[in-house]
């Protein structure tokens, strides 16, 4: 876990394989934070390696998280997937959440493959508060999809629709069906597709990686702390300012933690993460460091 993340020991309590390739870790540690639906932690599944996994279990239950092994990637997946065992001891973070479930009478759930994960805890906190909501969950294939047992209890509110048997998701006839909010959760292709179709304020979406950027990075000044620190055109404001002797949280590196975010008290900002809504955006009170420039020549940075 790097600089200023809050840390715990946790135990690997149970690991069972879901679906082909998913495979579902429980964790215990203590007495674990609370969390609510759309919350993510981060795991440090070897040493200098660390991911992020949304919790999918019960609050109060121990920690759940469904984990996709992906050949080829960066190795996390397949070292949980492959060396950890029941017993052995992880660390992890707090629990984090930038993609809360907002009260709502209705709901649209839109899910691809390991995208269910934050979106079952979901399920059960709108079935709970009696709001009407459907769940349409897409995926390769049906024995890749985890999780469909456990989603038969809600009966015809849930649509499974693997795409070897009814091709792409139809997002335009989904979002046509209701005035609900959207709450989306997979790869990027549906992400896009889901952000291209929606109508505007109603989607809410979490990635698992970072979309593609693009765009000049020229250099700007960064002032924190009552110091002016140089940022290089290739260079993050979050490595200028380890450079400068000045720590800060950090997890992902790539904009979809949220663990660096920072109040801007002047300039504008070139965001490039994807954490923060297209209205928290327009504001420019707040950026995520890691990825996010300056479009102005100087920032003023809240440390």
């Amino acid at each position: 876990m790097e600089r200023g993340g809050y840390v715990r020991t946790v135990r690997v309590t149970a690991k069972t394989l879901l679906a082909e390739e998913v495979a579902s870790i429980e964790l215990t540690g203590g007495d674990l934070p609370a969390w609510a639906p759309g919350a993510h932690i981060d795991v440090e599944v070897r040493p200098g390696l660390v991911r992020q996994y949304s919790l999918c279990g019960e609050p109060g239950a121990p920690w759940r998280i469904a984990v996709l092994r992906e050949d080829p990637g960066r190795g996390g997946s397949r070292h949980l997937h492959d060396e950890v065992r029941v017993g052995d001891e992880l660390r992890a973070g707090e629990p984090r959440n930038n993609f809360p479930l907002t009260p709502s009478p209705e709901y649209v759930f839109v899910a691809g493959g390991i995208g269910i994960t934050p979106l079952l805890p979901m399920l059960r906190e709108a079935d709970a508060a009696g709001a009407s909501w459907e769940l349409y969950y897409g995926g390769r294939r049906r024995d890749r999809m985890a999780f469909l047992d456990e989603l038969s209890r809600y009966g015809e509110r849930v649509h499974v629709l693997p795409e070897d048997e009814h091709g792409l998701l139809p997002l335009k006839e989904i979002f046509a069906a209701s005035d609900a909010p959207v709450y989306c959760c997979g790869p990027e292709p549906l992400l896009a597709a889901a952000e291209k179709v929606c109508p505007p304020g109603r989607l809410r979406v979490e990635r698992f990686h970072a979309r593609e950027q693009s765009g000049p990075s020229a250099g700007f000044e960064v002032s924190a702390g009552g110091r002016t620190i140089p940022v290089g055109p290739e260079e993050s404001i979050l490595d200028a300012l380890d450079a400068a002797g000045i720590p800060m949280p950090s997890s992902c590196r790539e904009g979809t933690c949220g663990s660096c975010e920072t109040p801007v008290l002047e300039g504008e900002v070139d965001h490039r993460d994807s954490v923060l809504s297209e209205e928290e955006r327009a504001a420019g009170k707040t950026m995520m460091v890691c990825v996010s420039r300056a479009r102005s020549p100087r920032l003023v940075l809240d440390l």
